[in-house]
């Protein structure tokens, strides 16, 4: 499809066929910090829009496989873009994306959205999905925008379901995260990215965190049936900068 959209059903239609989901909204209060834009619109509320797992694997791939430069130097990102953006067009929103100038606060916005909690590796984790889930944009509705989609910002605003649910990591006794990484560059204090990427670096081909994802993220026992393919991890482990 490509005409344009007007209904919140057929908005998600489109974005689950691009293995993405609705992730939750946001609805800013009057003085509230709502998203900084130079288009002139006055956004009342962003509907946050992400994969769980690897449910984005498969459109990605096709609409990879398709580009003659297999989607530049940021596949994901490129198509992160012409996906939301593209439907952002169609439904006459505004696009926000957490890779893009200027940076938005998508986790404050999803700590809003679902109620979610920085675990000790500094991801998110959802009470459902553990840390097999991410947020590639979110569309901008104006309070016309609302009035035309049909949407109660008033009930929007209620929390989610999700947001009365204490974190995982509250009643986890044993951390594996903590103690899986083989250079112990996650600690209950802070991250230690340097000694991460130099492993990184040191690894062969497909070895290690570099094969199967980072081994402290996968020893997290919370929505590890969400955990995507070995395939899908090396792709976002090899996309990660590294020291020559």
């Amino acid at each position: 499809m490509s005409g344009p959209l007007s209904s919140i059903e057929d908005l998600r239609h489109e974005i689950e066929a691009q293995g993405l989901q609705f992730r939750g909204w946001v609805v800013f209060a009057e003085g509230d910090a709502a998203p900084a834009i130079d288009v002139g619109r006055d956004v009342r509320t962003v509907l946050l829009i992400g994969p769980i797992g690897g449910s984005l694997w498969d459109p990605f791939s096709a609409w990879q496989a398709k580009q003659p430069d297999r989607g530049g130097a940021d596949p994901l990102d490129q198509w992160s873009t012409s996906v939301i953006g593209g439907l952002a067009a169609r439904a006459g929103l505004c696009a926000f994306f957490p890779f893009a100038v200027p940076y938005q606060p998508f986790q404050q916005w999803a700590t809003r959205a679902e109620g979610l909690q920085a675990s000790p590796l500094g991801m998110l984790i959802h009470p459902v999905y553990g840390l097999w889930h991410s947020y590639r944009g979110a569309l901008g509705f104006t309070e016309a925008d609302a009035l035309r989609f049909g949407l109660n910002l008033m009930a929007l605003s209620k929390p989610a379901a999700s947001a009365s649910q204490p974190s995982p990591c509250a009643d986890c006794i044993d951390k594996p995260c903590l103690s899986a990484c083989p250079v112990n560059a996650v600690d209950s204090d802070r991250f230690n990215v340097a000694a991460c990427r130099k492993h990184l670096a040191g690894l062969g081909e497909g070895k290690g965190c570099m094969g199967g994802g980072c081994e402290a993220r996968n020893a997290c026992p919370v929505g590890a049936a969400y955990r995507p393919s070995a395939t899908q991890l090396r792709f976002h482990m090899e996309a990660l900068w590294l020291p020559r």
